[in-house]
């Protein structure tokens, strides 16, 4: 008799958590199969840092057949789920199509950039979700600097100095923190740069504060980082129509700039709504077990679920890494339990805590409702990455102390063409700005 098959869908948080503990209670029991597009699990916290050259790109990745190795792995996009007939529908890298039968399907596709009704935004921004968007912004930064060097127009150079950061939840915070340490070394390496006006980064957000999400500590910690190194930290603004020589923002301000980077936050996978299921906030239905009602052998989690918060009666569990990777061992638990191993257990939310990396020795965190700030937070910080992070601990420790002292590398590489990583395939939606 053939073994019962496991397809887990997305390989992000929630997906590869799911793969990896149920490699270890389904083990020989039942094949697990996990469809993904690429061949790593992105560690996206990390993205900062390697779009402003403190890690090498590949500290962000973990090999899925390097530490899933019960786990069998299919490169493709899922496009098509028939919940009738129990199949999924693929497209491996090469354009082919596949098809897949399973008796559990776990639906953990993530999340997308999300997209708003700004004029010109798709043509001139770019978003900040993946390992190609930050190797793209590494490169887009590095060349905007050398350009200004060799301008000879002071508007010009001003325009290629100056990059706006919109939304200003963790990534938006995180990239713009970084992101100003980075451009002003880059600055003081460069001879025609260093005696001028240092790069201008401007953090901008219709939320009345920085970080809105998260604990007013936090916020305030962030803010006083950001302002004291030059950042322009812009509240209850955002940015009204993109241009190709700069932004118009709400406030009727005119900024030149050849640098727009998208940090409003993310959606559901596209994904989800084409199941035609209940959902809410663009998220998939599940119960407390995150089953899917009305079909027990569905489960789906992290940011494509709407997981109810048992803390918190009718509300659902936010969209973090945190809750998904949380999830993720939940739903692989159940699993296994519907194949009479252990007991079905709902999920419970537990706050952790929140830490944002601000670059440098800074940081901002609250370790079970601990309010931290500087070193001390930054030794929480990566403390919590590496305990946090499936592999590449050594190499990526290693990286941090190398950038503690030495220069960091100003190479523009090219590995990553705009067009490849367009803002334009991500759909529109509501005109909130808020980073999650």
């Amino acid at each position: 008799m053939s073994r019962p098959r496991i397809v887990i869908v997305g390989a992000g948080f929630a997906g590869y958590r799911t793969a990896r503990t149920l490699s270890r209670l389904a083990r020989g029991a039942a094949e697990i199969v996990l469809i993904n597009p690429n061949d790593y699990f992105l560690y996206v916290p990390l993205l900062p840092e390697v779009a402003t050259g403190v890690l090498e790109p590949r500290r962000a990745t973990v090999s899925l057949t390097g530490t899933l190795p019960e786990v069998r792995l299919v490169l493709g996009e899922v496009h098509r789920i028939d919940l009738d007939r129990r199949r999924v529908g693929l497209t491996d890298p090469e354009g082919s199509p596949h098809d897949l039968g399973y008796d559990r399907l776990v639906l953990a596709a993530g999340s997308v950039n999300k997209l708003l009704p700004v004029p010109g935004v798709t043509e001139h921004a770019h978003g900040f979700r993946s390992l190609p968007e930050a190797l793209y912004l590494r490169d887009h930064i590095t060349r905007q600097l050398e350009l200004a060097a060799a301008t000879d127009d002071p508007g010009e150079r001003a325009e290629r100095c100056t990059f706006v950061v919109v939304g200003a939840g963790y990534t938006g915070t995180e990239v713009a923190a970084h992101g100003k340490l980075f451009t002003d070394e880059l600055a003081r390496q460069n001879s025609v740069l260093r005696d001028r006006e240092p790069p201008r980064w401007l953090l901008l957000d219709l939320a009345p504060r920085v970080l809105p999400e998260l604990a007013e500590h936090m916020s305030h910690t962030a803010t006083r980082v950001l302002v004291r190194r030059g950042v322009e930290v812009g509240t209850g603004t955002s940015v009204e129509e993109a241009a190709k020589e700069g932004v118009h923002l709400t406030d009727g301000r005119f900024v030149p700039t050849r640098s727009l980077i998208w940090c409003v936050g993310v959606r559901p996978d596209p994904l989800v709504a084409d199941l035609g299921l209940p959902t809410e906030q663009g998220r998939l239905i599940v119960d407390e077990y995150l089953a899917v009602p009305g079909h027990p052998e569905v489960l789906a989690c992290g940011d494509a679920a709407a997981v109810p918060d048992l803390s918190q009666p009718g509300r659902i569990t936010p969209m973090t890494a945190q809750h998904a990777w949380r999830q993720g061992r939940r739903a692989a638990c159940n699993i296994a339990a519907s194949y009479g191993q252990g007991e079905r257990r709902p999920y419970l939310a537990r706050d952790l805590g929140f830490a944002v990396d601000l670059g440098g020795f800074q940081a901002a965190a609250n370790p079970r409702g601990i309010p931290l700030s500087g070193p001390a937070a930054k030794a929480v910080t990566r403390g919590y990455h590496l305990l946090a992070m499936p592999g590449n601990r050594v190499r990526t420790g290693a990286d941090w102390v190398l950038d503690a002292v030495l220069p960091r590398q100003a190479a523009h590489l090219g590995l990553v063409p705009a067009h490849a990583v367009p803002l334009e395939n991500t759909a529109p939606e509501t005109p909130v700005l808020r980073d999650r």
